[in-house]
Order: structure tokens, then C-alpha cells, then sequence
């Protein structure tokens, strides 16, 4: 464990970085809301694509792996959504249990690349890489359902299409894939200025998570932002690590689909809270909860899930 713990240690001091220099006077706040954005619309498109569109999925199981994927957040949506009744009693109004959901489900891929890269290389980015391909939409449409219902904000169905079609990393990863399988080849200097571009996209991304975490939060987090950090960090991937050895995923690819359950929360969530009625405030507390703690829950989920790999 201790090994494992010291292999994604660089990732949150990437994190601890951007949490520092978004306090540094010296560098503008106005530069962290462009950075953001050019993350979302170029960096991260850009990684996806790349990865998908080289990667050998003969090599792994593609079929469990994502099937075991969608099935996981569509147990852990319909989990969260049982808890609805239950924390209404107990005063939870409708937009703060969008974040309570948002915040149970969603999950950083930036850091699940990162710490899939440093641990396997590049079979573990690819396998990351398959679980988003297969997830994006169905949490992504999940998810804006919920706020929609919940949040008493009036959407339309065309809404939710726009939103799902016009996603940059939606598009990233479908490009990649369609060149993948359709055996299309890349003119060679354009791939390449591609790959420059997708090299700076996890480090610049873990910097960016620090970012936008709110750290007093971290110090008195309420009752809301605990339960949503124990729902992401150990029932999620409780929940994929138990669908995926039903399907018969084991070794590396049991690890990844765990950890791809076991990081925090994404931090694009926050915005969808902003713009569709949700309480951004507490999306934005468990965030920060639930990076804080990943420190020591994703080195236990790893370690266990390892042991249970191997034997």
C-alpha cells in the first residue's frame, strides 16, 4: 500500500500546486477561468482522441470493461436516488441533492488518467480511456436529468440533446474510436502536433482540480458533504469493483474500472450547478472534501482491489 501511496503521491502534489498558485497574487484569476476552458474544449479532446484512436483494444476485454462500466453508474445512480426520500425528511431540499448525486457519480478523469498512466503506462490509460468512451454520455444525460427534475429548472429535451451532441469530449473520444475501427490513418505530422498537445493535458488538468478547490471547506464539512464524499470514494467503487468480477474483469483492468470509481468527483459539475439551479456552494465543499480524503481512500481501494486480482 505504502508503494502504491508513493506512485500517485506526484498527483496530488500537482493538485497542492494548483491549490497554491490560485492563491499566489502574482498570477491574475482571470487566468484560471481560460485555462479551464481550454482544458474542456481542446487539451482533454485532445488526449481522448489520441488515446482511442491508437489504442489496441484487442488486447483487453472491451466488452465486460464497458459493459461492467455502464452497469456501475447506472447501480450507483439508482442507489443515490433511492436516498432522496429519505435525506428530504431529514431537510435536504431538491438543489442540494443534485449535488449530493452530481458529486456521488461524477468522476475526475484527469486524475483517473494521471494515476492509470503512473502506475501501468499505457495499456492503463487506454483501459481509463474505454471506461469514459462508454460513460460520458450515460452520466452526462443521468445527470442533467437529475438536475432538471430536481432543481425546478425548466429544460427541454432539445436541451439535453445540444448539450450531449456539442460535448467537446464526447467528440474527442467518438472521433478516436471511429478512426480507431475504421482503420482511417492520420496524416503523420498532424498526429503528432496532436500528441503535443494531449502531453500537456494531465498535468495542466491536476493543476487546474487544484485550482478550483475550496480548502476552509475542507476543514468543517458539513453532513450533506461527508455523505457525498462516502458515497464517491467508497461505495462507488465498492459498486464497480462487485458488477466487474461478475462480468469476469480481473487483473489490471479490475484495478482501473476501481479506480475509475475511486477518484473525486469532476470539477465541471460545479458549473452545471451554477447554470441549472443546483447549490453550487456544496458541489464545490465535496469537491474539495473528496480530494483531500482521495489521498488516503484511492491507495486502500487500490491495495484491496489488487489483492483480490491476484487472488
Amino acid at each position: 500500500m505504502l508503494l502504491i501511496f508513493e506512485s500517485i503521491l506526484p498527483i496530488f502534489l500537482l493538485v497542492l500546486l494548483g491549490a497554491l498558485l490560485k492563491r499566489w497574487p502574482l498570477i491574475s484569476d482571470s487566468l484560471w477561468g481560460g485555462l479551464e476552458q481550454f482544458g474542456f474544449y481542446v487539451l482533454f479532446p485532445a488526449l481522448l482522441f489520441e488515446t482511442l484512436a491508437k489504442a489496441d483494444f484487442s488486447t483487453m476485454d472491451t466488452g465486460a470493461v464497458g459493459t461492467s462500466a455502464v452497469l456501475s453508474v447506472g447501480l450507483m445512480s439508482a442507489l443515490v436516488l433511492g436516498l432522496w426520500r429519505p435525506l428530504h425528511r431529514l431537510g435536504v431540499e431538491g438543489p442540494a441533492f443534485t449535488s449530493i448525486f452530481q458529486t456521488a457519480t461524477r468522476w475526475n478523469a484527469f486524475m483517473a488518467l494521471a494515476i492509470a498512466e503512473k502506475l501501468f503506462g499505457q495499456p492503463g490509460l487506454t483501459l481509463v480511456a474505454v471506461v469514459m468512451a462508454v460513460n460520458i454520455i450515460p452520466l452526462n444525460v443521468i445527470n442533467v436529468g437529475v438536475m432538471i427534475w430536481f432543481s425546478g429548472g425548466r429544460r427541454s429535451f432539445m436541451d439535453l440533446v445540444v448539450r450531449i451532441v456539442s460535448n467537446p469530449i464526447i467528440l474527442g473520444a467518438g472521433l478516436g474510436v471511429l478512426v480507431n475501427v475504421s482503420g482511417v490513418t492520420v496524416y503523420d505530422p498532424l498526429m503528432t502536433a496532436v500528441d503535443l498537445v494531449a502531453r500537456s493535458s494531465l498535468g495542466l488538468g491536476l493543476i487546474m482540480v487544484g485550482a478550483g478547490l475550496r480548502i476552509m471547506d475542507a476543514l468543517r464539512p458539513r453532513a450533506n458533504v461527508i455523505l457525498a464524499t462516502a458515497l464517491k470514494l467508497l461505495v462507488f467503487p465498492t459498486v464497480t469493483t462487485g458488477i466487474a468480477m461478475l462480468f469476469g474483469v480481473h487483473g489490471d483492468a479490475l484495478t482501473m474500472l476501481a479506480l475509475s470509481a475511486a477518484v473525486p468527483t469532476a470539477m465541471n459539475g460545479y458549473l452545471l450547478a451554477k447554470q441549472m439551479g443546483g447549490d453550487a456552494p456544496l458541489y464545490a465543499a465535496a469537491a474539495t472534501v473528496q480530494t483531500v480524503a482521495a489521498v488516503i481512500t484511492i491507495p486502500l481501494v487500490l491495495y484491496l482491489v489488487a489483492q483480490l486480482a491476484a487472488g
